[in-house]
């Protein structure tokens, strides 16, 4: 067996999921260095700061939690939603929201599977390793009842509550071009919030 004989058979066996992670994995890359660069978590200012982005980015992809085709493929699509606990993090240390712009998705528009599957499958992952952002949001005084609400995790466990997401989705029917597409709009939901990150953090090249 060639060697690229064993590559195409490793990535027929790789779970969908899995093989996202992978071609996502560059993207994924620059934007934990952009974040860990401008360090969030160094005080209560610089924190207002990364929520703010959060909020931004919450408020953009709120409408596919609303999504009738999501929610029927996604396990209470609706119920993983954390835009109310944004806001309220928001309300608790005293920080405005970036400007109002109109959100990226829109509630009611159409909306292309790859599209939805590619952009869920990033905010949901967001959420597995929020665990390490609750502690160094605990070494500022914020927990899951006052600041940091929207990084608690989910009461059946973190992952579990991945493990859901993503059994879910790989089990969504697909052709290889849609597959493309995810994969293609999952980078693009990482950049975008590289492009939110980098607008609350400009002085970070």
């Amino acid at each position: 067996m060639t060697t690229i004989e064993a590559e195409r058979i490793a990535s027929e066996t790789e779970s969908r999921t899995k093989r996202l992670k992978a071609a996502t994995h560059a993207a994924h890359e620059t934007l934990d260095r952009f974040i860990m660069r401008a360090n969030p978590f160094r005080d209560r200012q610089s924190y207002g700061r990364f929520l703010r982005m959060q909020h931004a980015l919450h408020r953009d992809l709120d409408a596919l939690f609303f999504d009738e085709a999501m929610s029927r493929l996604l396990p209470d699509l609706q119920g993983r939603r954390r835009l109310d606990l944004v806001e309220q993090d928001l309300v608790d240390l005293g920080v405005a929201p970036v400007a109002s712009v109109a959100p990226l998705f829109e509630r009611g528009a159409a909306l292309p599977r790859p599209k939805g599957l590619g952009w869920l499958y990033v905010i949901e992952g967001s959420n597995l390793g929020a665990a390490f952002l609750l502690k160094y949001a605990a070494a500022l005084g914020f927990n899951e009842a006052h600041g940091a609400r929207h990084l608690a995790g989910a009461p059946e466990g973190r992952g579990l509550h991945w493990k859901t997401f993503t059994a879910a989705l790989d089990q969504v029917a697909l052709t290889a071009e849609d597959e493309q597409q995810v994969i293609g709009e999952a980078s693009a939901a990482f950049n975008h919030v590289q492009k939110l990150a980098k607008d609350c953090f400009p002085e970070i090249e």
